[in-house]
């Protein structure tokens, strides 16, 4: 890799992944769990409706969610993590590690 395609590739990734609620989202659903869109609601209070919704539809058209419908009344909807979506856990649970790093640093040095 280039400067210049190192660059492109992490806006690119960075367009994908880019708002508030995504990388909750994401957090919610890796490990494999299948989870109604109401579980999601419950699971991440402080974000609207109409929010998650657009978030969920984005990550789908980015091929990050799979939306599984079922046909039956009333409407069950749920969303998992696609393999490519589910292989982001290493890199996220790395920048967890990296942030987690700076108040370790920023902590005075014992006497």
């Amino acid at each position: 890799m280039t400067p210049v395609s190192a660059a492109d590739g992490v806006e690119q990734v960075l367009r994908i992944l880019e708002g508030r609620w995504k990388l909750v989202i994401l957090f919610h659903l890796f490990g494999g769990k299948v989870l109604r869109f109401s579980d999601l609601e419950r699971a991440i209070p402080a974000i609207s409706q109409k929010m998650l919704i657009q978030q969920l539809r984005q990550m789908e058209k980015d091929g990050v969610v799979r939306r599984i419908v079922h046909h039956q009344v009333p409407p069950k909807v749920e969303y998992c993590l696609t393999d490519w979506g589910q292989a982001l856990c290493p890199a996220l649970d790395a920048l967890l590690t990296w942030a987690g790093q700076r108040e370790a640093m920023a902590q005075p040095a014992p006497d």
